[in-house]
């Protein structure tokens, strides 16, 4: 048997120490973060729980493309979800809460603008808040900015506000709706009219049930159509230079998803797999989420947008709780 050559022996630990050197701690953490996401153990409120911990401690050590990710990863797994949507249940859904859409979207516009003014808020800041608010948290401020042509500083305001409370919704929305006995359906229409962003709602919904989750998917995909015609109405009011509008296409896909998961049987047979697949998903987006609230934007805040997010946020959510139990069984 030939023995193997002292300095190919030698050769290959460097080789390996080089690569164990490169990791850093807060990358292995980050990691082992991530890797609990995957697991059963895992929800959606821990996932953001967690992020938000690695966020304020060690940091996001891949910030640079967090964005990107959450973005796609988002929208995947709501069109996933859209597998397991009956579409007899998300077209009756739909017609149902049109009217909870449009008033709810244009009356936090205008208490938006009331309230901003009152604070003596810069105005795009304002409209920011409000229209994220109003429509779909940070894809709402994201299609927005642009018309408003608002600056970086602007931006930066507007989603850590919608952020910090979206963060507070997804835990304490299912926790008042078990204390109020809301029943699935109510829970729903609630959840999508007044959490602010599309992945803390089917989180939130997600942990109170599955017709919930139907309810409140749908309800908020409704709203988040709205983007178009409130960035049209945001050029026309501000005069925004920029002719440019962020249409949500992920919404087509969610609803061509909804139309294959009723109709074609094969997709029907796994669409469990899929909807699982897409809920795991979430969870991710929002361990992702939760560690790309730096303590930078964090600062950034400050106090009188973050009172008009949370006075916007109270009154929308309480008027329209009480108008759901009226009306909703």
């Amino acid at each position: 048997m030939n023995a193997v050559p002292e300095n190919e022996i030698v050769s290959e630990s460097p080789k390996v120490n080089f690569s164990i050197k490169n990791i850093s701690i807060r990358e292995v953490i980050f990691i082992l973060g991530l890797v609990f996401c995957l697991t059963p153990f895992a929800s959606p409120p821990i996932a953001l729980a967690v992020g938000l911990v690695i966020a304020l401690t060690i940091g996001h050590p891949y910030l640079h493309l967090n964005h990107k990710a959450t973005k796609i990863l988002l929208q995947a797994s709501v069109v996933g979800l859209g597998f397991g949507m009956n579409l007899g249940t998300v077209m009756k859904v739909g017609k149902e809460g049109i009217m909870f859409t449009i008033v709810s979207i244009f009356g936090t516009l205008l208490l938006g603008f009331i309230i901003g003014k009152w604070l003596k808020i810069h105005k795009k800041t304002s409209h920011l808040i409000a229209s994220g608010t109003a429509i779909c948290g940070g894809s709402a401020i994201a299609a927005v900015g642009p018309i408003l042509n608002a600056n970086d500083q602007e931006m930066s305001v507007a989603l850590g506000t919608v952020f910090i409370l979206n963060s507070i919704a997804l835990f304490i929305f299912p926790v008042i709706g078990h204390w109020l006995h809301l029943s699935q359906t109510q829970f729903g229409f609630w959840a999508g009219i007044a959490i602010h962003d599309t992945s803390s709602v089917v989180g939130a919904a997600a942990k109170y049930g599955k017709v919930a989750l139907q309810t409140a998917t749908t309800v908020k995909l409704t709203r988040a159509l709205w983007i178009v015609p409130v960035a049209l109405l945001t050029s026309f009011l501000f005069k925004g230079n920029s002719k440019k509008i962020s249409i949500p296409y992920f919404i087509f896909l969610f609803i061509l998803a909804s139309i294959v998961g009723t109709y074609v049987t094969p997709v029907t047979e796994i669409s469990s797999y899929l909807v699982k697949a897409s809920t795991v998903g979430l969870t991710v987006t929002l361990f992702l989420i939760g560690a790309g609230l730096s303590k930078a934007v964090l600062k950034t805040v400050g106090v009188k947008p973050l009172v008009q997010g949370v006075i916007l946020w109270t009154i929308i959510s309480v008027s329209s709780l009480m108008i759901i139990m009226k009306l909703v069984s």
